[in-house]
């Protein structure tokens, strides 16, 4: 079955795993112009540019947003997405990420790819051990991460894609 949804946004990332089974995770203000509101966790990854598949956007959000080039055929298949209604204030409507699982030896994250805009809220980096990951209290996006990266660490390519709960519920039409 296709999916029928129009999509105001498509976004591919990378759950990027080094040899010690840590996930890069990056570091972003909740809002830039309020840095007290906090801050929150993500994946490396963004929007899909038109004519792009989803491969090739991860590989060049994850070669922009942290210095590491990879071949769009190296990341597979998506493992993971989620996706529903959100009011973002600069665009509304349906969104949906797709993750793909990447695990290297080890890489030097190297954010001086990062678009001005994105440098504005960005604010560090950190690998992740999952059990940290888990047994924090920071807010990390997708919804689930440490479950699924257990999950990915036993079993790296899942027979189904696992469907994540959407991080922007309260926006739920």
């Amino acid at each position: 079955m296709t999916d029928q949804v129009t999509y105001r946004r498509r976004s591919a990332r990378v759950l990027l795993l080094d040899a010690a089974g840590r996930v890069l995770l990056l570091k972003y203000l909740t809002d830039p112009d309020k840095p007290g509101l906090g801050h929150y966790w993500c994946t490396p990854g963004g929007g899909v540019d038109e004519g792009e598949s989803l491969g090739q956007a991860a590989a060049r959000e994850l070669h922009e947003e942290v210095g590491l080039a990879v071949d769009p055929d190296q990341l597979g298949d998506p493992v993971a997405y989620t996706g529903g209604y959100a009011d973002l204030g600069w665009a509304a409507g349906n969104f949906r990420d797709d993750f793909f699982r990447l695990q290297v030896e080890s890489h030097e994250v190297d954010m001086s790819g990062m678009a001005a805009y994105e440098l504005t809220a960005q604010v560090g980096h950190r690998w992740w051990p999952v059990d940290e990951l888990a047994a924090s209290g920071d807010t990390v996006h997708p919804i689930g991460l440490a479950g699924l990266l257990t999950d990915l660490l036993t079993e790296p390519h899942p027979r189904e894609t696992h469907q994540l709960p959407w991080h922007h519920a309260e926006d739920v039409r």
